[in-house]
């Protein structure tokens, strides 16, 4: 098993990205705290996760939120001892994304979602993982993180770019302690966060899409890879979709 003895947070754990990465890492050996704001959605996860449910710890928590991350954490750091990987793969869009008809509070609940939790995740592993020379935080954006695009979104982009800087900044700042920060940028994934769309795609564009399994097979390399060696991050994106 490549992740035997390791320990792990994922949120955004009830579906999609998050569920396929907790799968596979539990799968190949981690201890798996797997959050999300849908205990029931967890409950479902774990249940449908075969052998690996055993190392699939529930905890649900909504990261927008300081004090509920406070929480997970001191859930966290009770059930596994230590975190070596945190994975923030929580994230939100709205239907309604054109600047003229973005609301105050949409944009707000991207910002909260997509970037602010991220913080305070990181927030609250840096210490122990400063104390032990050692990390990896992963955090899964996307190419709106990269490129601003009317699909996205002005918000969605705008919260993603916030977050590719923050986990720039973090490998800047504690790469020198042991601690690696990654990000992968992901485009078009068959998620049910594509129900947000304003137009929702047919069952033959999505899957042309990424899969969750692909972000998950790409988080794993990363989480696999010597503590010598860094991926600051990593675009992927479906093989039919240019970019250049």
């Amino acid at each position: 098993m490549k992740l035997k003895d390791k320990t792990a947070v994922v949120t955004g754990g009830g579906s999609g990205i998050g569920e396929a990465i907790s799968r596979t890492f539990a799968s190949e050996g981690a201890r798996v705290v797997i959050t999300g704001r849908s205990a029931e959605k967890l409950k479902a996860s774990i249940a449908a996760a075969g052998e690996a449910a055993a190392r699939l710890i529930p905890f649900a928590a909504d990261v927008s939120d300081p004090a509920s991350v406070k929480q997970l954490f001191d859930f966290a750091h009770k059930e596994l001892g230590h975190i070596d990987i945190l994975v923030n793969n929580a994230g939100g869009n709205v239907p309604k994304r054109k600047l003229t008809e973005l609301s105050n509070e949409d944009f707000r609940f991207m910002t909260d979602v997509n970037l602010n939790g991220i913080y305070y995740c990181v927030r609250e592993v840096l210490p122990g993982m400063r104390a032990r020379k050692d990390g990896l935080i992963i955090n899964v954006s996307s190419i709106a993180g990269v490129r601003a695009s009317v699909l996205a979104g002005a918000g969605y982009s705008a919260s993603k770019h916030g977050a590719a800087g923050l986990s720039l900044a973090i490998g800047i700042e504690e790469g020198m302690n042991g601690i690696r920060s990654s990000m992968i940028c992901p485009g078009e994934v068959n998620t049910p966060i594509l129900e947000k769309r304003p137009v929702v795609p047919g069952p033959e564009a999505s899957a042309k899409m990424l899969q969750p399994a692909d972000l998950a097979a790409a988080a794993l390399m990363i989480a696999t890879l010597d503590p010598r060696a860094n991926v600051p991050e990593l675009v992927i994106t479906p093989t039919i979709y240019p970019y250049s």
